[in-house]
């Protein structure tokens, strides 16, 4: 019993990891109708120029609030100038110009910073507490809460606020919006702002955990996305509760089914997909979408 609870409580942990991705992927999507792919790569330069204010011996809440201020910008710019683009013609084409800015962006960071692992120091102290037999550290307790707090801001953001809704209305509809009197490209700015801000808080909690390096998401990246369709697209809680599955399943699989073991976990958040997208196209959490012909 003590060896199954660990495991969850880990899966718990690393489903974190995935969560506080695939919140930042969600935003995006509510706010432009996109999936950004370059959202991992952002994240990870968020993460760097933290770390370069903590160098210069700047408080590390500081460090990070700048971070978030600067990606806010450098989210609102991207779009502006590159995203901006591609939007109103083919999906797959914008789908296309994220993944090669995930390229670009990884390897600006590898260019100016390196490749070498650094240590990013942790918002939470170190140590754990004892919970039912199994050991919680306290950096995976403070990450879990604060992806359980960031969701519950995501979901009153777009279901409780003006801006929320905009955001939403903008994403479905952009030329009904523009009609109805909303600044399209203002709010389409503002969605990016807020993914990119949002990817330097989960940048932020999870290099403590990874160690900083350029390719610190890409991993995580991949299980974030399982975690968006698994959920749904459009609900930042189903994004979570996703994760947090996919995290404690791929423990508990690698333990007790034989065949799947610690070699084949990965394939776990996959045959989630497939089973999801067969009884469930639009997620566990996600709702369904009508369009008219």
């Amino acid at each position: 019993m003590g060896t199954f609870i660990q495991l969850v409580v880990d899966g718990l942990s690393t489903g974190s990891i995935y969560a506080a991705l695939a919140l930042a992927i969600v935003l995006v999507n509510q706010s432009t109708g996109l999936i950004n792919f370059a959202q991992g790569g952002l994240a990870v330069l968020s993460a760097y120029i933290a770390y370069v204010f903590v160098q210069w011996n700047v408080p590390l809440i500081v460090a990070i609030l700048i971070a978030v201020g600067i990606s806010f910008v450098i989210g609102g710019i991207i779009e502006r100038l590159l995203i901006r683009r591609f939007e109103g013609g083919d999906p797959d084409t914008a789908v296309v110009v994220t993944i090669g800015l995930l390229t670009l962006v990884t390897g600006i960071c590898a260019f100016i910073w390196g490749y070498n692992n650094r240590q990013f120091p942790s918002l939470f102290p170190l140590g754990g507490i004892n919970i039912l037999g199994a050991t919680v550290s306290l950096r995976s307790l403070g990450t879990f809460l604060s992806i359980v707090v960031i969701m519950l801001l995501l979901q009153a953001l777009f279901l409780g606020t003006k801006l929320g809704l905009a955001l939403r209305a903008v994403s479905i509809n952009p030329r009904s919006s523009a009609l109805s009197g909303l600044p399209v490209g203002r709010l389409l700015m503002v969605g990016w702002g807020l993914a990119a801000a949002l990817g330097a808080i989960a940048g932020s909690l999870v290099a403590p955990q990874l160690t900083l390096t350029p390719g610190m998401m890409d991993t995580a990246l991949v299980y974030a996305l399982a975690a968006v369709i698994i959920g749904g697209l459009n609900s930042p809680i189903g994004a979570v509760v996703a994760a947090w599955a996919i995290g404690v399943l791929e423990n508990l699989a690698a333990v007790y089914v034989p065949f799947i073991g610690y070699d084949l976990k990965i394939a776990v958040p996959f045959i989630l997909i497939f089973v999801i997208l067969i009884l469930r196209p639009q997620g566990l959490f996600g709702r369904k979408v009508v369009v008219r012909v």
